[in-house]
């Protein structure tokens, strides 16, 4: 009887344990959500290029005093940006855009401090072992891995042209996306299974679907980044059409840049990339709908809404609030569709005490 209890209180305290596990996960979920917002935002407002200093460690401070303003000011003044673009800017309005580009990177050290502190926590309590421990080790390295990236995209606008690289600002927003779908599988492994139960033949290919359904979802992310990164989306504010023409004849021309680098070439292949999302998105969700409904109707609403919000975003000439309400749709979705893809192989779930290891 009293070995009963014994075994008993040791599964009760490892459910509680899991369920922490999953909770603090879950926040760190959330809060790369809240970066890809505060980075879209920080992007539109013309922030990213305000702090021309990079200080890992003593960066954490904001300026405090009259003084320190004035000498950071000082060293805005100098930059590209600042004499090319925001000559008129006095202090006041110099603090504006610092801010949003102050809480970017203090929102990043912060997701570092709570993934790093409770997961020695846990680690020292053997609460998160094996697998679990090594995707969580991993999700640290890459967070801090995003700084350095971040910074490598900055320093693109800090030299002749005060713009940044949209290659490095498609390589620094891709890898914000692909650490938040790592620690969101790893909770989609934690509290479903990781073990593929029966497939039916078109469960297999709803399978292989759902992952060309997140290619073709990466490819348009970047292309969205690549908007972002050329000002692509302030070319034209009407649809369906591109001030009246399905693709600009000017896209066509010898200098134009191409697919990869021409705004107008970019605006033209991320709108119409939109149909062909919605479309196998929507396709997907039809041949999963008995196996998993309700990641299925998610993942439509989130495509119809991500498509509105494109529009709307694009015809309100890029608005702050509906462009970063576009991107934060966009991490969303890929969420939606990370889920869809795991259901579509995971039958069962974890013990409490599966949840420790998740090895």
């Amino acid at each position: 009887m009293a070995a009963s209890n014994i075994q008993e209180s040791r599964r009760s305290q490892n459910h509680q344990a899991s369920r922490a596990v999953v909770v603090w996960l879950g926040v760190v979920y959330l809060m790369i959500f809240l970066m890809v917002m505060i980075g879209g935002i920080t992007r539109l407002t013309g922030s990213g290029l305000s702090m021309v200093e990079w200080r890992p460690l003593m960066g954490a401070l904001p300026p405090l005093g009259a003084a320190e303003w004035d000498r950071v000011f000082a060293i805005y003044r100098e930059s590209p940006q600042y004499e090319t673009v925001n000559s008129w800017m006095e202090l006041a309005d110099f603090k504006r855009i610092f801010f949003w580009e102050y809480l970017h990177r203090l929102w990043g050290r912060l997701i570092g401090f709570v993934v790093l502190l409770p997961g020695i926590y846990f680690l020292l309590r053997r609460r998160l072992r094996g697998r679990a421990a090594w995707w969580v080790a991993a999700s640290f390295v890459l967070g801090g891995l995003q700084g350095v990236l971040g910074w490598w995209m900055v320093k693109s606008g800090l030299s002749d042209r005060p713009e940044v690289s949209h290659f490095r600002l498609a390589a620094h927003l891709g890898l914000a996306f692909f650490v938040g779908a790592w620690i969101w599988w790893l909770l989609l492994d934690l509290r479903l299974g990781r073990n593929p139960g029966p497939h039916h033949a078109r469960h297999r290919k709803a399978h292989v679907l759902s992952w060309g359904f997140l290619a073709l979802l990466t490819v348009q992310i970047v292309y969205g980044a690549f908007m972002a990164g050329t000002r692509a989306g302030y070319l034209y504010s009407s649809w369906p059409s591109m001030n009246g023409a399905f693709l600009p004849a000017e896209a066509l021309a010898p200098a134009s840049g191409g697919p990869l680098s021409d705004p107008i070439f970019i605006h033209f292949l991320h709108r119409n990339l939109a149909w062909l999302v919605c479309g196998v998105g929507l396709w997907l969700a039809w041949m999963v709908r008995d196996r998993a409904r309700m990641a299925s109707v998610v993942l439509v609403v989130l495509l119809f809404l991500q498509f509105l919000l494109g529009v709307a975003t694009v015809m309100a000439h890029m608005a702050v609030p509906l462009a970063a309400a576009h991107q934060g749709g966009a991490f969303l979705l890929l969420s939606a569709a990370l889920l869809l893809t795991h259901q579509t192989r995971a039958s069962r779930s974890l013990s409490a005490g599966g949840l420790d290891s998740a090895g």
